[in-house]
């Protein structure tokens, strides 16, 4: 169904200008950005399918460039540059005009508390990044990847662009043990040497890979396994 044969109640715009911006969706909202869809698809409908397309494959829209987005069928440099720029501008004008401090991590500790309510009650294993400057200062927070009950997988690619395109320093990565266990399997063990020496290679800094389970935390620095 196109947008404009949609109950009036129904539409983005409208619900935006009755309701407010915190009664859309996500997909509403981008839907709002992009304006129109393609030949027999919706804007409603390619939102959904960028926003898929970002969770799968650049770990979300924030931070994606128009070039990642074009990739998505029906997505041109307009559509895309639209997207960046509305991010971009989020970012500026956020934290600026709210006044608040980015937040400071200078210890595991920091990063778990940091981390913590975003792992809470999670039955599916998250991988989540904290973009990390040179003065310790988490620059973003970012959902890598969501799996099974079990466990999710992400390579360095899927983990390192996002911190690349924000020119980061380091990275703490983070990801939960749904079983509640938080000592680190020999997957664990291998994936995170393979990726320190990959953030190496590009000049960005694995500063820590934290297991959370149900109620504890291993930091794989601690353990030695991260230098």
């Amino acid at each position: 169904m196109q947008i404009k044969d949609m109950p009036a109640g129904e539409r983005p715009q409208e619900k935006l200008m009755y309701y407010g911006a915190g009664a859309l969706s996500n997909t509403e909202l981008l839907s709002l950005i992009i304006r129109s869809g393609i030949k027999g698809k919706s804007a409603l409908e390619m939102a959904g399918e960028i926003i898929a397309y970002a969770q799968e494959e650049i770990g979300g829209l924030d931070g994606a460039c128009a070039s990642e987005l074009m990739r998505v069928s029906g997505v041109g440099a307009g559509k895309a540059c639209s997207i960046v720029a509305a991010f971009e501008l989020g970012r500026r004008m956020g934290p600026d005009k709210q006044n608040k401090p980015r937040p400071v991590v200078k210890s595991t500790l920091d990063a778990v508390n940091l981390l913590r309510s975003d792992f809470d009650c999670e039955k599916r294993e998250h991988i989540i990044e904290l973009i990390m400057n040179s003065r310790c200062e988490v620059e973003a927070k970012q959902i890598i990847s969501i799996g099974e009950l079990s466990s999710t997988v992400a390579g360095p690619r899927e983990i390192l662009s996002p911190a690349i395109r924000r020119g980061a320093a380091g990275i703490i990565l983070a990801h939960n043990h749904p079983s509640g266990d938080p000592n680190p399997s020999s997957e664990d063990i291998k994936s995170t040497k393979k990726l320190a020496a990959a953030a190496g290679i590009v000049g960005i800094k694995l500063l820590d890979h934290i297991i959370i389970g149900r109620s504890s935390f291993v930091s794989l620095r601690e353990k030695g396994i991260i230098q």
